[in-house]
Parts: C-alpha cells; sequence; structure tokens
C-alpha cells in the first residue's frame, strides 16, 4: 500500500501568516466593526421615521427651552471642559538631546588595555587571563574610552581627576545641548542629574549651576546609587515635576565618572567592571511647554519602574563593597541574568496592558487560563512587542544582556542593532548608553513620525525601567554628534571571540 503524501508544513504556509494579520486587525479594530453596523442602523431608523426636513424642525421646536435650563446647560459643558483639561497629566515633550564624545587620545585599544593589566597586575596571571577572556566575549570594540587618570600606570584615581572628568563629560554635553537648542542656562527651571558611584560635595548639579550662573529660584535634583538604569529614573523625576509646574523646561543629565572607580584587586566578581565601563554622558531637555511641540522631536508615553529591592539577592546581585585585601569595586554577582529576567517580567507585566494590541493581550489572557485552568505544564504566550514598537533601545551593559533580551522579546537582529552598536562603539556607559542607542537609530535615518521606542534599562537595587516616546516628527541624521564620523561603516560584524 502507498504511504499517504505528506502533509505541508503549515507553520510555515503563507496563507497562515494572512490568517495572522486578519486576526490581529479585526481584533483590534473590535470596536469599530461592532459600532458602525450600530451607527448605520440607527441612521436608517431616524431617516425612516423622518419623512421631510419639516419634521426634524417641528421635533425641535416641540422642546421648550428655558433662559434658566440654557444657562444651566452652557454652565455645565463650561465646567465639564475646564476640569478635563485641568485634570488631564501634561503633555512632556523631549525637544532635543547632546552626548559626550571622547576625544580620540583617550581611546583603549585591546592591547593597550591587556598591556597596563600585566603591568598593575604582575604578581596575579590568573586575573590577568581572566580579564582578557572577558575582553574577547565582551562585544566591546577597540575604540571605545576611558579616562585620562586609568591611562596611568597604576591608574590615579584622585577627586581633582574625578572633578575634571566630571567637568569635561557633563559641560561638554551642556555645551552641544544650548548650542543645538538656543536653550539659555538662565532659562533652566529644572535640572536633574544622575551620577552613580561619584557624588562629591558641592555636588555635581551645583557645579553645573556654578558654571553656567543659573538662576537662584532653580529646582536642582543630584541622584547618587541608582545604577545603570538611573537615566530612566531621572526622566520619571523631570516628567513629575514638569506636570507640577506649567510652561517648564527640564534638563536632565546621565554620567557615569569612571577615574575613583577603577578596581585595583584581583577579585574576578570586581573585575568584570574595569572590562567593560567606559567613558558617556547625556544632557536631554525635556517640555511641557506648547511652544516647543512643533520642534521636539518625541513626547513621552510612559515610563514604568520596577524595583525587586525587597529580595535579598536582587538587593546584592551588584553591590560596591571592597575586597580581601581593601580594594573598593563593583562586584557583580553570578546570578545576575537571572535576577535581571525576573525584573524584566514584573516590568512587562505592567507596562505590556499600556502599550500592546488587543490581539496580543488576548492571546496573552487565554495563555493565562489555559495554563491555570486546564494545563499547568503549557508554555506561556509570550506577547509579540514588535506589534507595539517600532525601535528597541536595550541598556548596552553586556553582551549577555543583550543576547537574552533578543532572545526573550524574540527581537530580530536588526531591532537590537542599536544596541550592539553602542556596546561596540563606547562600551558599557552606563545610565547614558540608551541616548547613545537613540542616536545611532537616528542616524541611520530609520526614525520617522509616529514610530514608537522602547528604552530598557537595568540598575542595582535590583531595577528594572522602561520608558516608551512617540517620535513626533522624521528625523534627519545629524551632520553631528557621536556617530557622525563612522555611522556609514556601522553596523559592523561582531565574531563571538575576538583575538586579543
Amino acid at each position: 500500500m502507498a504511504e499517504p503524501p505528506p502533509l505541508p508544513d503549515f507553520s510555515q504556509s503563507v496563507k497562515l501568516k494572512y490568517v495572522k494579520l486578519g486576526y490581529r486587525y479585526l481584533v483590534n479594530n473590535f470596536l469599530v466593526f461592532l459600532l458602525v453596523p450600530v451607527a448605520v442602523a440607527l441612521t436608517l431608523e431616524v431617516m425612516q421615521n423622518l419623512n421631510n426636513p419639516q419634521d426634524l424642525i417641528q421635533l425641535w421646536s416641540s422642546m421648550q427651552f428655558t433662559s434658566l435650563h440654557i444657562l444651566c446647560s452652557l454652565f455645565l459643558i463650561i465646567y465639564s471642559v475646564t476640569f478635563f483639561v485641568a485634570s488631564r497629566p501634561r503633555p512632556v515633550y523631549l525637544v532635543d538631546y547632546a552626548l559626550f564624545k571622547p576625544p580620540r587620545s583617550f581611546r583603549v585599544s585591546f592591547g593597550g588595555f591587556m598591556e597596563h593589566a600585566r603591568i598593575v597586575l604582575a604578581h596575579e596571571p590568573k586575573s590577568v587571563h581572566f580579564q582578557m577572556k572577558i575582553l574577547q566575549r565582551s562585544g566591546l570594540g577597540e575604540e571605545t574610552s576611558i579616562p585620562p587618570a586609568m591611562h596611568f600606570i597604576p591608574p590615579r584615581p584622585t577627586m581633582k581627576l574625578a572633578r575634571e572628568e566630571a567637568e569635561m563629560v557633563i559641560f561638554s554635553a551642556m555645551d552641544a545641548l544650548f548650542l543645538k537648542t538656543g536653550l539659555k542656562p538662565k532659562n533652566v527651571d529644572i535640572l536633574v542629574l544622575n551620577c552613580s558611584l561619584f557624588s562629591p560635595t558641592p555636588s555635581l548639579t551645583a557645579m553645573v549651576i556654578n558654571k553656567y550662573k543659573m538662576r537662584s529660584n532653580i529646582k536642582s535634583f543630584n541622584l547618587s546609587g541608582m545604577g545603570c538604569s538611573a537615566g530612566l529614573i531621572s526622566v520619571d523625576l523631570a516628567s513629575d515635576l514638569l506636570q507640577r509646574y506649567p510652561n517648564s523646561n527640564a534638563v536632565v543629565i546621565s554620567t557615569e565618572i569612571l577615574t575613583p572607580n577603577s578596581y585595583l584587586g584581583k577579585e574576578r566578581a570586581m573585575l568584570l567592571p574595569n572590562c567593560l565601563f567606559r567613558m558617556g554622558g547625556a544632557a536631554v531637555l525635556l517640555s511641557n511647554r506648547r511652544s516647543d511641540r512643533r520642534r521636539a522631536k518625541y513626547r513621552l508615553s510612559h515610563l514604568v519602574r520596577t524595583h525587586k529591592g525587597a529580595d535579598d539577592k536582587s538587593y546584592g546581585c551588584v553591590s560596591q563593597e571592597e575586597d580581601d585585601e581593601g580594594h573598593v569595586g563593583i562586584k557583580l554577582n553570578i546570578d545576575l541574568m537571572t535576577i535581571a529576567g525576573e525584573a524584566l517580567k514584573s516590568n512587562i507585566t505592567t507596562i505590556g496592558p499600556l502599550v500592546l494590541p488587543a490581539s496580543e493581550q488576548l492571546l496573552f489572557a487565554l495563555s493565562l487560563i489555559r495554563r491555570k485552568f486546564f494545563n499547568s505544564k503549557s508554555k506561556p504566550y509570550i506577547p509579540d512587542f514588535k506589534q507595539a514598537f517600532e525601535h528597541f533601545c536595550i541598556h548596552a551593559g553586556g553582551r549577555a544582556v543583550i543576547d537574552e533580551l533578543q532572545k526573550s522579546l524574540r527581537l530580530t537582529n536588526e531591532q537590537v542593532e542599536a544596541s550592539r552598536m553602542t556596546l561596540h562603539r563606547f562600551g558599557n556607559t552606563s545610565s547614558s548608553s540608551l541616548w547613545y542607542e537613540l542616536s545611532y537609530i537616528e542616524s541611520k535615518g530609520r526614525m520617522k513620525r509616529g514610530d514608537r521606542v522602547w528604552q530598557i534599562a537595568f540598575g542595582s537595587g535590583f531595577k528594572c525601567n522602561s520608558a516608551v516616546w512617540k517620535c513626533c516628527r522624521t528625523i534627519k541624521p545629524a551632520a553631528e554628534g557621536p556617530w557622525a564620523d563612522c555611522i556609514d561603516k556601522y553596523p559592523v560584524i561582531i565574531p563571538e571571540i575576538i583575538k586579543v
């Protein structure tokens, strides 16, 4: 007996693809499909009952309205409109932003980095070999930069050099922001600055106010110790303040000062940051003014913060501490990626209903019901966030972070390209990395009006924060900026292991 012909692979069927697209269109526009027939039926019913225009005039004349009725109705309408306008949140616009681009003399090649490591850790060959293995698999390129103090042998983590690095990074970004936006320092209403590991007195915000001679009633905030996700925390704080103060603007500065944080010991978990963290900084102008609406690049749609600090493992997975020999450094625990995954799940659970189309929310709900009542071992449905966003900016904390999020969110290589290329060109610049990634997308000419951007950042504590921006206008590639002189050669192929 002849064998029956094999069944076609329905999962690869083109027709099945159109069925899925049809399902999404139907569910996402369900209310429209429901209301249109109802509206048509009501219109036909009215037309049948009213034989001519005279019937409509007669119906209006039959209604008895006194002056009191009209006055009360007008008062109710005006009150309702006023209450609606006053109670709705003020829009927060991202007018523009500027990034710090390190001078070429600050760049550190793999060879130079390893030569310094061999000299500084001459009696610890295992530690040197460990750093070489990390660099080979890090995803960083040969053009990342470290501050001058770390080019010395041994490094000089002095307060003076740390302040000089802070002034160079922050003032360069601020000068560029003032030039791009035309904003005068005296006109800045709110100033928020985040830098996790360097928190001197006077504060860094005081340093900025002194440099630019800002006015005495400026509202300034200096955030420290909040990790790589502090950039979005600063945006959240500035957004809340802009809800409180109408017709105002806010400048947000995100950076990490590396000079005082070079680890000189041999603890492997504390050597990792030496291999990954590099110089970077961003200055962002936010506004709630109507006059800034036309020139703004983005509008803030959602900002969701998730904090897992109540859990002891999450709290201690990234910490600044001393090793057995008294050297201070940042320790990254081995279960960091697991904890980051749990934080991401919590964050997605909150942001999903805000951004996902109805079709994805329905599939996710049906998956939960199936797992709860029918088959607890069935795989949960992972929503397709590609339906909600055109662009993704994943914190360039390291190659493993980007790989894990790409796998979890089922993103394409192009959708994580900005994160990988930022890590390759600039390294892990901590809280400012998201802005280098956004600049990469703009420099490639991919940002169009109406596009939605999802920024995802992780930080010590442990935190996972998300911001959703909507593009207000098509953005042309800038003639200046950190990517201007090298964007044409990107993307580059990054091998799994780079020979050092």
